[in-house]
């Protein structure tokens, strides 16, 4: 469609999970809101499956949908990107300089992929054994270094926080250990992970399990390592380790390497009136409005609560957003609340995951406490939740404004 100077009751800025999942919940709410979605890409993915094609469990074209296809029918796609805000005018600039009015904006564009962030790490992706599931066009060449790998070291990687889904650094680890222990390599393949932060996960209660794995592998563990440099010809990454009395440089030597890039928030959100001092999105953690602008609300990645960045906070945030806009749009106050709900699968081995559910504080909140009896050990139960239920909740629900285990909660 054009994107000649337009008006709407919500403009929403990304067709991503959070964005078409708001949307489908605003016109489910009220199918009469003429809404705009901003987004230039023709191409949507389901993104969790991404860990299970580095695994060989999902086919990675499974992962993929075309954008037009997801979009709801009465809502409008500009197929454009955005490049600033006025929001004291209620409008978005466009690339092109068209200007599209709102009455209420949501603000999902999701974070960026920094991997230039990383000396040498564009150029060595894709070949001598460097890869990364957070790749669409990667997650097949993990699985099939995993394969091949019959001895030598593999190492995987984590970047300092804020990062999208946070536990898939180490969820690559233990599918690959779980291959290569049921192929009997395991004692000739010396695995490493370097996490740049200084714990294995941020929520307690689910560590004990995730340490009996990583004793199971054999993985060395090795904390507030962050990866700087990657020589991919060489066969070489450096890590600056942070110590009590300074840092020093780290290098070692690799066959496999699994990164996880550093992430940050897009230019036209970071440069913007409507970001916090980080470069993220201000909101308030409940409702979900901007600190500032009451017209303006956030969801997915972008938002600056301290919430974990998954598909499945942008699940529960979705619906939040998109009640109270439909309250604003009637004149009335914001009446849900997000709790901080996020989920993490942890794919332990194939077969099993730990089921990682939790909100703000890390309080856990296990959506199927009596079918796992106890989210944080490994069950097979969980496993099946991940390959056989979720995908079909992601496109058949979330997307489609069905809010299957995710209706908003009152303030």
């Amino acid at each position: 469609m054009s994107t000649s100077n337009q008006q709407f009751d919500v403009v929403i800025v990304g067709a991503g999970s959070a964005g078409i999942a708001a949307a489908s919940s605003i016109l489910k709410r009220d199918g009469a809101v003429k809404i705009a979605l901003i987004d230039p890409s023709d191409d949507h993915y389901y993104q969790p499956g991404w860990t299970m094609v580095g695994g060989g469990i999902f086919n990675v074209e499974s992962t993929h949908r075309l954008t037009q296809t997801l979009i709801p029918n009465s809502a409008v796609w500009l197929k454009a990107s955005v490049a600033s805000f006025k929001p004291d005018d209620n409008c978005v600039v466009l690339h092109d300089g068209a200007e599209i009015e709102y009455r209420q904006l949501i603000v999902a564009p999701g974070l960026v992929l920094d991997w230039a962030g990383v000396e040498g790490l564009e150029s060595a992706l894709g070949n001598n054994g460097v890869t990364s599931n957070y790749r669409y066009d990667l997650a097949p060449y993990t699985w099939e270094l995993v394969q091949d790998m019959k001895q030598g070291r593999a190492v995987f990687t984590q970047p300092p926080m804020p990062i999208k889904c946070a536990g898939a650094p180490q969820k690559a680890l233990y599918l690959s250990a779980s291959h290569w222990l049921s192929e009997n390599r395991l004692a000739d393949i010396d695995i490493q992970f370097y996490n740049a932060v200084g714990v294995l996960f941020g929520v307690a209660d689910y560590v004990p399990a995730l340490m009996e794995y990583m004793e199971k592998y054999q993985a060395s563990l090795n904390f507030l390592h962050k990866l700087v440099k990657v020589d991919g010809a060489a066969k070489k990454a450096w890590f600056v380790h942070t110590k009590e009395d300074g840092v020093e440089t780290v290098e070692t030597d690799f066959d496999f390497l699994h990164v996880c890039p550093p992430q940050r928030a897009p230019d036209f959100i970071k440069d913007s009136a409507l970001a916090d001092a980080s470069g993220w999105l201000d909101v308030d953690p409940a409702t979900l409005m901007h600190t500032k602008y009451q017209n303006v609300w956030g969801a997915g990645d972008i938002i600056n609560t301290t919430n974990a960045k998954t598909m499945a906070a942008a699940r529960k945030q979705a619906p939040v957003v998109a009640q109270n806009i439909v309250n604003a749009l009637q004149g009335h106050a914001p009446s849900v609340q997000y709790d901080g709900y996020g989920s993490c699968p942890l794919t332990v081995e194939n077969g099993k995951i730990v089921l990682a559910e939790f909100g703000y504080g890390g309080k856990l909140l296990p959506t199927f406490a009596n079918w796992l009896n106890d989210g944080t050990r490994p069950s097979s139960q969980a496993w099946f939740l991940k390959t056989a239920i979720l995908p079909s909740v992601y496109w058949h629900a979330m997307l489609k404004g069905r809010e299957i285990f995710a209706g908003p909660k009152s303030l």
